[in-house]
């Protein structure tokens, strides 16, 4: 799922990130707003304004690449409504989010799971899901949404696409909290979790689908996993954003694993696979050992 994500205005603490920028770590968004990112070099595709919904707002969209191919893309955002009129801002954002008939936080075909908590103007959204790629990427079903940026560069670059990605979206507004609205969504190549092969890439007939699942069982262990990390996740997003704690998801049912427990964070597993990444890089371990020791970090 690709949301456009929104900002009003930069704060001048934010760094400044340019087309083509390699970001290891962690990236900072805003003052308010540092994200750690998962390991391996993450390349800035796009530094944008743009209108959505009447709306002009900001965009960052960074990807993974290896070997031309994209295994892993994110995009955030982050909306400062102080100072703005309240109640028109509130209106709009609760049409993008939970009136906008292509995306937004409510039950969907092709979302495998929706958490939400909402309550006046306030809302804290997870959705996890499914993509077809292609279709998803060059013709969008919104209008608004053009990609005319990311397809150039796509192109310029000769980069591919993965035919499937699993997704995932992360939202929170409170005018309680600095009347800050945060966003972000990520997508990944499933053979990044050692996914089975998918013989079926639209988001109807893909195995990933929620209605089609069952009958997959080695891609349900793996969207089962997905869950797990989006759940820590959006966990650890809304530790960022200081998210109240009634406004708190109970993610509880979604059982993260021991390695995504609240003990240890994505940010240690981050760390922990930075460090192999390393030993990799200054030849002390093969790229075998590298995949073995990965592999049972994750699992």
């Amino acid at each position: 799922m690709l949301l456009i994500l929104l900002m009003f205005n930069n704060e001048v603490n934010a760094k400044k990130y340019k087309v083509n920028n390699l970001v290891q770590n962690k990236i900072n968004y805003s003052k308010s707003f540092v994200l750690n990112l998962p390991p391996g070099n993450w390349t800035v595709l796009r530094n944008s304004m743009e209108d959505y919904y009447g709306i002009r707002g900001k965009v960052y969209t960074l990807a993974r690449i290896e070997n031309n191919t994209i295994l892993e893309t994110l995009e955030i955002g982050e909306l400062n409504t102080a100072g703005l009129f309240p109640t028109e801002i509130s209106h709009a954002i609760y049409e993008v989010i939970f009136k906008n008939k292509y995306d937004g936080c409510y039950e969907r075909p092709e979302y495998f799971l929706v958490k939400v908590f909402k309550k006046g103007s306030t809302h804290n959204c997870l959705v996890i899901g499914h993509s077809d790629v292609n279709r998803d990427f060059f013709t969008p079903d919104d209008p608004e949404i053009s990609n005319a940026e990311l397809k150039k560069w796509v192109k310029d670059n000769n980069i591919q696409l993965p035919k499937v990605a699993l997704t995932s979206f992360h939202a929170y507004y409170s005018r309680l909290v600095k009347g800050r609205w945060y966003l972000l969504s990520y997508a990944i190549n499933p053979e990044i979790l050692n996914a089975p092969k998918n013989n079926f890439v639209s988001e109807e007939t893909s195995e990933y689908h929620k209605n089609n699942i069952s009958k997959y069982p080695e891609h349900e262990k793996i969207m089962n996993k997905w869950v797990s990390i989006s759940a820590q996740r959006h966990i650890d997003f809304e530790n960022i954003v200081k998210t109240l704690e009634r406004h708190k998801l109970d993610l509880s049912d979604l059982s993260p694993s021991k390695s995504f427990s609240s003990k240890t964070s994505l940010n240690d597993i981050a760390d922990e696979i930075n460090k192999l990444n390393d030993l990799y890089k200054s030849g002390i371990i093969t790229k075998e050992e590298f995949d073995k020791a990965k592999n049972k970090v994750l699992n």
